[in-house]
């Protein structure tokens, strides 16, 4: 970065709690902090850890170290003071009128970032419903936010107070969005079931925030979504096309970075987006496997996907940047993890055998199924192809003018085949009995 990159950031000071005897999960969580006050345009020039067994009433920290604050941020010509924490509007009050800059909190911080990122109209939508659902019940004393946000609110009414106007101005807009999601959200549906009808497996890339899942997404599909070490960069979902070695293909997505304590007005607000989750055959759970602490982001992420009622569609867990250790740390990898795949996105290591798991997995719910069909009818001709696109053939032949079929063929499909092998069934029973 450019000298004159960094001066023109907001300055910004990071605020953290630590209980007794966790200092050190605080201070990884404050660097996490710093790398989301980083994409959403900050510069971090402070930072300062509390050690107290629950947060202050009143100014979070307790007013001696309200005061320490105050000094380091006077010094430091800091703007923006970030806690690594949800804020009430009357510590956020207490805490700007000691310190005198503007504080927001971890939620805040956030949903900052996803409104930088937002690009289409549906990502837009999503994170300005989450904006106001939080906005909401912080109104009181908060004109400032108010200002900052920006999200369609009005004058006031004949007759009303300026918070009540914003009350209903807000809640109207609630509503409007939340009803533009819905219809996104059946769009959505609709083009889910004609995928499932065309019986094309789906599989969602899902974990951390920044574990590689863009740069995984682009070496298994080909495309050239943009990948970076910034923080939640893919907002909206991407859906491409996969071949596996058996010349199956498959539609691949790349969904939002999930982040520990996401916010619970992100997650409702993203609800349209993370059925692309629901709604797979099955998740890979990317995991960046340099980081020190992957048993936490796991724990996040599995957070989110029950929250999302996502935690029984099946999982194969990859650890990603496997380039990036050594050979004694991958057998430590292994130990801890036996069943899951070690793979760099950015050089290709483990990618064969990725492809191969995932043409495995998706096999692995299959049924075999025996049926006679007639090359001349055009109904027949439509299953058998059906049949070669959905599954795998393992044996044919023309019997009598008939081609008889067997083949494995995903069991959620089967039912279409069913009339078929029952018939076959009636034929052979008609045949004993004779």
């Amino acid at each position: 970065m450019h000298a004159s990159d960094s001066s023109s950031r907001e300055r910004v000071a990071l605020v953290t709690l630590a209980r007794p005897g966790a200092r050190a999960a605080a201070e990884e969580s404050l660097q996490e902090l710093g790398g989301l006050a980083r994409a959403a345009g900050g510069r971090v020039v402070t930072s300062i850890v509390q050690e107290r067994p629950a947060p202050d009433p009143a100014t979070f920290l307790g007013r001696g170290k309200i005061q320490t604050l105050s000094a380091a941020c006077a010094e430091t010509e800091a703007a923006v003071v970030i806690f690594d924490a949800e804020l009430t509007p009357a510590q956020v009050r207490n805490i700007e009128a000691a310190v005198d800059c503007i504080v927001i909190d971890r939620t805040q911080l956030i949903l900052d970032i996803f409104a930088r990122r937002a690009q289409t109209r549906d990502g837009k939508g999503q994170v300005e419903l989450a904006q106001l659902k939080y906005l909401l019940p912080r109104l009181a004393g908060s004109s400032a936010a108010l200002s900052r946000l920006g999200g369609g609110i009005g004058t006031r009414g004949p007759g009303e107070t300026k918070l009540e106007t914003d009350r209903r101005r807000i809640r109207q807009r609630i509503h409007a969005i939340a009803d533009d999601l819905d219809q996104i959200r059946r769009r959505r549906g609709h083009l889910r079931e004609r995928r499932h009808k065309a019986s094309v497996p789906t599989l969602a890339l899902v974990g951390y925030t920044n574990a590689g899942k863009t740069t995984l997404f682009n070496t298994l599909t080909g495309q050239v979504a943009e990948a970076s070490d910034a923080l939640f960069v893919t907002l909206d979902p991407l859906v491409r096309k996969m071949r596996l070695p058996d010349q199956r293909t498959l539609l691949v997505s790349d969904t939002v970075g999930f982040i520990d304590r996401l916010p619970h007005t992100l997650v409702a607000a993203f609800r349209a987006t993370l059925e692309e989750v629901t709604g797979a055959d099955l998740l890979l759970h990317v995991v960046d496997a340099s980081s020190p602490d992957r048993a936490r982001r796991l724990a996040a992420v599995d957070t989110v996907l029950r929250e999302v009622g996502a935690e029984r569609v099946p999982q194969l867990l990859v650890f990603n940047k496997c380039d990036a250790l050594s050979s004694a740390d991958e057998r430590r990898l292994a130990l801890e993890a036996p069943e899951a795949l070690c793979v760099s996105a950015l050089t290709g290591q483990g990618l064969d055998a990725l492809r191969q798991a995932v043409a495995v997995r998706l096999a692995l719910d299959t049924l075999r199924i025996a049926v006679e069909l007639d090359p001349e009818n055009e109904t027949d001709r439509a299953r058998m192809a059906d049949i070669y696109r959905t599954g795998r053939v393992v044996h044919q032949e023309m019997r009598d003018g008939r081609m008889a079929i067997e083949a494995d063929v995903p069991r959620r499909l089967a039912d279409r085949f069913g009339r078929a092998r029952a018939a076959r069934r009636r034929r052979a029973g008609a045949q004993q009995h004779a």
